[in-house]
């Protein structure tokens, strides 16, 4: 094993001795313990959340919400778009950036997949196990590094306990869609006392091929047939986990060991399919000291296994390995001249591996250590919040022994990020925000030493052992106003990039060795803007039963290369969407749109994307059987079985004809709390 980790394990197994060798000595009334509250901030609950922009997915809003990818459910957020790529594959875009610009986290904690190197590698998370997705922008966010200049995706499935559990409680969750046959369910349980609860869950979600609008041509063996299906699209995943915790007078201390699995087909190659697992160990504790300047300390730490397998008709194409520990320490400081918050540190390393026919990066090693700190200060007119972080990474290439065009070597960066935000109380029921930041992000392995074809793309891709880091300066301005069920919230951001790393076509043709010719993409730094608005509200129309209100948003982002203004590529146009809501008693009736104006913002020898509506309802009903809390919901998408294909997707440029959006779909389904 590597020393880095050695020296990071001894350090978390050591703090979680000490924590719970404090816990135990501080006494055993664990009754005393209240219940704690985790947010993406890291802060006490509700502070930082007011003054950053965020948005947050739980409870009803989620399940009307879930799709079958992480992208697909966050699609339609404000500043949220997904890169669409088929139906089992979809990573957030938030505000135009993507990959490994947008962080996904899981609990806080680092997710080790590479949903972030290729465009059909899938997030190793289903949205039917969560129980809350925060989108996280703002000073709080470079808790989590560098490169959440544009935000993060905070994923939280409470698989290990933080607030005792009396007695049995659980959810299930069934439902069946028609667009591809898909019937998903997932169940959880957890249990316990006021000194140990434990946690269960399990989910299974099997599709055929997702339906679309026109009429395609499918070749698949050699035999091509018509069909309004995009081929090869069929998915199972299936995974389950099992999580305990132990709780003392001041903390916890818990662990938690989940599995994933997922084998689909590529959207984009017929005779392509995919498999994937990911495990997990995870171990998480907190302790909160009597007295003191300390508040509370949490430690996080999990090693994860995950492997991609890609088979070419049924033969192993290209194996992918990641192998990685994370730990992280927060410690949160009690009031301080008024002043509250959290600092800490954070270490992560990963072993990446790619065998086969699209090795297009070499093996290599990252490791991360990091130092971070976020602070509040409350006025009276409202507060301030401040975040920084710095890092230390190294990227070490270890070449491939059957490829010997990649290059070895390493480098090694020192990226730090700063970033100030605030609140004003303008008015009774209006607030102004604003947030200031400077992040810089060490590039990752494959711009630094990818050196191969890549299929996602359609390219050789290529890249630069000299590359620096990617710096940008980004504020945003956000006015907001609540008054009972009305509320709207308007603002603007911009972000300025002195060296953005884009992968850029370089005018050569490179022959495979299939004899196929691609274009060859080199990666390069480039100053670019991006600049945008996010709109979002609520208005009660009715107020007697049955109530009835209209949710309303919109979005717009421009993205462009400074020195020679070209668009950058896969940029979400100008999006509106409304739905009316209408309550009476256990009834609930949802009916809206999605608009999509014309894409004609490209860069040169692009494709444009011609602007579409979708529309959508959902119809619920709430019922109870003994103790259980039954929710019985149905919901269309595409009501109008529109033809569609999204800006933000690669395959609209590669292979329009696997680029579709589902057609129109019916969901059925029932949720029992009990």
């Amino acid at each position: 094993m590597n020393p880095f980790f050695i020296r990071s394990a001894v350090g978390a197994a050591t703090a979680a001795l000490s924590l719970a060798a404090a816990a135990q000595g501080a006494g055993t009334n664990a009754g005393t313990l209240s219940e704690v509250t985790v947010t993406g901030t890291g802060m006490a609950p509700g502070a930082t959340a007011r003054a950053v922009p965020a948005e947050r997915l739980d409870g009803d809003r989620l399940l009307l919400r879930s799709q079958g990818t992480l992208g697909e459910t966050l699609d339609g957020l404000p500043g949220v778009s997904a890169t669409h790529f088929g139906p089992n594959v979809s990573r957030p875009v938030v505000r135009g950036l993507e990959g490994d610009r947008v962080p996904i986290m899981t609990n806080g904690g680092a997710s080790l997949d590479v949903s972030g190197l290729s465009f059909d590698h899938a997030v190793a998370a289903d949205p039917i196990t969560v129980e809350r997705v925060e989108v996280l922008r703002g000073p709080a966010a470079l808790l989590y590094g560098g490169n959440a200049g544009a935000g993060v995706v905070n994923v939280i499935d409470g698989r290990i306990p933080r607030a005792p559990v009396e007695g049995l409680t659980g959810r299930a969750d069934a439902s069946y869609a028609t667009g591809n046959r898909e019937a998903a369910g997932a169940v959880m349980l957890e249990g316990g006392n006021a000194r140990l609860a434990v946690h269960v869950d399990a989910f299974v979600r099997d599709g055929g091929d997702a339906r679309v609008p026109p009429d395609l041509a499918c070749t698949q063996g050699g035999v091509t047939r018509i069909t309004r299906s995009l081929c090869n699209t069929a998915s199972l995943a299936r995974g389950a986990s099992v999580g305990t915790t132990t709780f003392f007078d001041r903390g916890y201390l818990g662990a938690s060991v989940s599995s994933h699995r997922q084998d689909y087909g590529s959207a984009a190659e017929a005779d392509v399919t995919l498999g994937m697992r990911s495990d997990r160990v995870a171990l998480e504790g907190l302790w909160r000291p009597r007295g003191g300047p300390l508040a509370s300390a949490r430690l996080q730490a999990a090693h994860t296994d995950y492997r991609h397998t890609e088979f070419e008709g049924g033969m192993v194409g290209t194996v992918f390995d990641k192998r990685g520990e994370d730990a992280r320490l927060e410690l949160r400081h009690r009031p301080l001249g008024g002043w509250s918050g959290v600092f800490g540190l954070q270490a992560e390393q990963s072993d990446f591996s790619a065998v086969g026919d699209e090795a297009f990066a070499p093996a290599s090693r990252t490791r991360m250590r990091a130092l971070f700190v976020n602070e509040e200060l409350v006025t009276g007119w409202g507060h301030v919040s401040l975040g920084a972080r710095h890092e230390r990474v190294e990227v070490e290439s270890l070449g491939n022994a059957a490829v010997p065009r990649f290059a070895t070597g390493s480098r090694s960066f020192s990226p730090s990020s700063l970033a100030l935000g605030a609140l004003w109380n303008v008015a009774p029921a209006w607030q102004l925000t604003a947030n200031l930041s400077r992040s810089e992000r060490a590039p990752r392995d494959y711009e630094l030493f990818a050196n191969g074809p890549h299929l996602a793309t359609g390219a050789w891709e290529l890249g630069d052992t000299a590359l620096g880091l990617e710096r940008s300066n980004n504020a945003d301005l956000a006015l907001q106003w609540n008054r009972g069920h009305h509320s709207a919230r308007v603002g603007v951001f911009v972000q300025r990039f002195s060296n953005y790393l884009a992968l850029q076509p370089t005018g050569v043709d490179q022959t495979l060795d299939s004899g196929d010719v691609v274009p060859e993409y080199a990666y390069l730094g480039v100053p670019a803007r991006l600049q945008g608005i996010e709109a979002s509200g609520s208005t009660r129309l009715r107020s007697a039963s049955p109530t009835v209100d209209l949710e309303w948003k919109g979005d717009l982002i421009r993205a462009a290369r400074t020195d020679t203004g070209e668009p950058l590529p896969r940029i979400a146009p100008l999006r509106a969407g409304a739905t009316l809501v209408v309550e009476q008693g256990p009834w609930g009736l949802r009916l809206g749109f999605n608009a999509n104006a014309r894409q004609d913002r490209v860069p040169p020898g692009e494709r444009e994307t011609a602007g579409y509506t979708l529309w959508n309802a959902a119809l619920t009903w709430r019922s109870k059987a003994g103790p259980t809390e039954l929710l019985w919901y149905a919901r269309v998408s595409n009501l109008t079985d529109k033809a569609a294909r999204s800006a933000a997707s690669i395959l609209t440029q590669t292979v329009p004809d696997r680029a579709w959006l589902q057609g129109r779909s019916l969901r059925v389904g029932v949720r029992a709390d009990f």
